[in-house]
């Protein structure tokens, strides 16, 4: 899941299609690449189940499947104690400067 999201167009992707379904056309009209390459990128972000995507007529209309991304919030979650330390010593240490 975690190479599935390290690229920016799949991270674009998924912004796309937050909260809505679209078409492998609306979506490649988003990108200066081809419809060839933005389905590859679906294909790889539904392969980590993150997208999901269902046939009406003729074309496949996709969208985002959050669920499985609360396993990275998760891991993220357990670095935030480190960040939150290193936030407030750069805080600690800017308002010293000023002072």
């Amino acid at each position: 899941m975690f190479q599935a999201i390290s690229d920016s167009t799949r991270r674009t992707l998924l912004k796309l299609l937050a909260g809505k379904e679209m078409s492998i056309v609306e979506i490649a009209n988003h990108f200066p690449i081809s419809r060839t390459a933005v389905n590859k990128h679906l294909h790889i972000l539904s392969n980590a189940g993150i997208v999901k995507s269902r046939k009406v007529g003729r074309e496949t209309r996709y969208i985002l499947e959050a669920n499985p991304l609360v396993e990275i919030q998760d891991f993220l979650a357990l670095f935030e104690p480190y960040w939150e330390d290193k936030l407030s010593a750069l805080k600690r240490l800017v308002e010293e400067d000023i002072d």
